[in-house]
Order: structure tokens, then C-alpha cells, then sequence
């Protein structure tokens, strides 16, 4: 049987919770080119209502346990969740390496649940170039809490920031994972801090530490808090969630939301717009150019700024 790739059929079919229908389509989405702009062309304008939380920090946090506790709480409210799970791209398919999903096999069976593992595929700042346009189709498509869980990079892995309503940024007790929080620009991202493994030695000086450093960048408005978890059993986990609904509320009553989500949808417009210049430079200027301006910026004969604007000018010769 051939497989359905038309979003005429397919946005239809997700919509009335056919989970099938809508992996095909978060893939055609994935994949890029006038399909994937067709699906959000259809999907974009009925979006904007979703909560989009984000879950980063070094790897081995317990980021992927979290998720899975938060999962249990919003469906204990009553909500449907849709997970995009950041995995590191596999050195042989290029596809995702499922660690995050298998960790929440548990969910697996419940349709108000959708999880989907995706590669980063080498994209820098933890999440897929993708990740964007995955959660504005989930959004499109009526979930009303989406949660994105970073691929744990570490010192690059803030972009998540840029792309969710809430950031929780999940650390360790210990100083390490303190000073890796402060090296990483962490504590410039997160609304919200985790203390996970606080059933580890250490807990009371992060969290102390943690506290007098947002204390010291503190400014007007939100008071970032920290909360400890033990995600292995659950503890803390409502405490979180709590804490991210009060984000909400705050962001939502402050008018900030308004101004962080446009701020964010423009940002976005001009990383597509890039993308797709870059992607026209490669396409539209001859071989020969190409070759022959990146050997001379290969032999210093040449700039790369200037050679840049040599395949600008070339482009709409």
C-alpha cells in the first residue's frame, strides 16, 4: 500500500487523533521543501495557544526522567501533551538514537500522549533546525501543552530559550554542574531551575549557589526559583509544575508573553530567510564560481567576507 504524503488527507486524520497521520506528517514537516511550507502555510494561523516548555542542561541531568514525570502531571490535569525529544543524530542512518523515548515507554499506549524522538542532525544549541517548525505544527494541530527536551550539549545548548514560553534548566548537586550552569550563559536562559538527584550529596550548596547567582544578575520582573526533584521517584515533580504555571501566569498578566512570542516568530523568519539564501547561493551561482572563490579563500588570496559578497552580487547578476 502506498504511503499518504498528501496534507490534505493527512492534517485532516491527525486532527481526529489518528497518530499515524500525524507522525507522517511531523516527518513531511521535518523533510522541508513546499510540502512541509504547505502544511504550515494550513496550520500556522490557528496556532498560538499551546504552552511550550523546554527542558535543557548537561547531559545525564535526569532531563528525559523529568519529562516523562511532567508528562504524568499535565495528563493527571486532564490535557493532552505532544514531547519532541532532541536525540543526538546516529553516525550511521543520520537518524535520531531513540534514548529519550525509551525512557517513556510507559506513555506509549496513551493517546493523549504524543512523543516524537527527532535528530539533531549536527545542529548546534541543543534542539534540530527543525525543532521550530515541529512545535508550530503540534501547536496547529491543538496540543495544548508541548514539551521540548533538548539533546544535552552543554556550553552551546541555549537555543531552546529562543524556541519555548518556559526554559527549565536541569542541574545536579555538586559545584561542577554550578559552574557549568554560569560558564554555559544558563543562567541568562532559565525561567525556572531544577536541582535534580537531590537525593545526592550536595543539594543545599547548589541550590545555595545557584540562588546567590541569579541573585547578582537579578533584574525587574521574574524571579527565576529553583526547585529540587528527584525525578527516579517523582519527588518535587508538582512543586515544577507548579512553578512553570506560575511562569505562565506571570508572563501572561505582565503583557511579556505577547512581546517574547513576536519577538521569537521574527527571529525565526529571519533564520528561514537565511537558510533559504544560503540554500539559493548554492543552487543559482555556477560550479566553477564556487570552486573558484572558495580556493582563493582557501589560499588567503581572498577574504571570506568579501568573497561572501562576490556570491551576493553574483546571485543577482
Amino acid at each position: 500500500m502506498a504511503r499518504i504524503t498528501d496534507p490534505a488527507i493527512l492534517i485532516p486524520g491527525a486532527r481526529q487523533g489518528d497518530r499515524r497521520a500525524l507522525a507522517r506528517l511531523i516527518t513531511l514537516v521535518e523533510n522541508g521543501g513546499p510540502t512541509s511550507d504547505a502544511v504550515l502555510a494550513e496550520l500556522f494561523p490557528g496556532g498560538g495557544s499551546a504552552w511550550t516548555t523546554g527542558l535543557t542542561g548537561a547531559p545525564g541531568a535526569g532531563k528525559s526522567t523529568l519529562t516523562d514525570r511532567l508528562i504524568t502531571v499535565v495528563r493527571a490535569e486532564g490535557s493532552e501533551v505532544a514531547v519532541v525529544a532532541v536525540d543526538p543524530s546516529s553516525p550511521f542512518s543520520g537518524g535520531a538514537v531513540l534514548g529519550d523515548r525509551v525512557r517513556m515507554q510507559d506513555h506509549v499506549d496513551d493517546t493523549g500522549v504524543y512523543i516524537r524522538s527527532m535528530a539533531s542532525r549536527g545542529h548546534l544549541g541543543g534542539i534540530a533546525a527543525a525543532t521550530p517548525r515541529i512545535v508550530a505544527t503540534l501547536d496547529g494541530l491543538g496540543f495544548p501543552e508541548i514539551l521540548v527536551e533538548t539533546v544535552g550539549v552543554g556550553q552551546a545548548e541555549v537555543e531552546i530559550a529562543s524556541n519555548a514560553d518556559t526554559t527549565l534548566v536541569v542541574v545536579n548537586p555538586g559545584w561542577g554542574d554550578s559552574v557549568q550552569a554560569a560558564k554555559a550563559g544558563l543562567l541568562e536562559i532559565g525561567d525556572v531551575f531544577v536541582v535534580n538527584k537531590a537525593d545526592r550529596p550536595g543539594v543545599a550548596e547548589t541550590v545555595r549557589d545557584l540562588k546567590q547567582m541569579l541573585e547578582l544578575g537579578a533584574a525587574p520582573g521574574w524571579a527565576p526559583p529553583v526547585i529540587t526533584t528527584v525525578a527516579a521517584t517523582g519527588e518535587g515533580i508538582e512543586d515544577l509544575w507548579a512553578a512553570v504555571r506560575s511562569h505562565r501566569s506571570h508572563m501572561t498578566s505582565s503583557g511579556d508573553l505577547v512581546e517574547e512570542r513576536r519577538s521569537r516568530l521574527i527571529a525565526e523568519m529571519e533564520s528561514a530567510l537565511l537558510a533559504g539564501l544560503r540554500q539559493r547561493v548554492r543552487s543559482s551561482v555556477p560550479a566553477e564560481t564556487w570552486a573558484g572563490l572558495t580556493d582563493q579563500v582557501a589560499d588567503r588570496q581572498l577574504d571570506p567576507w568579501n568573497a561572501a559578497s562576490r556570491l551576493l552580487l553574483a546571485l543577482s547578476d
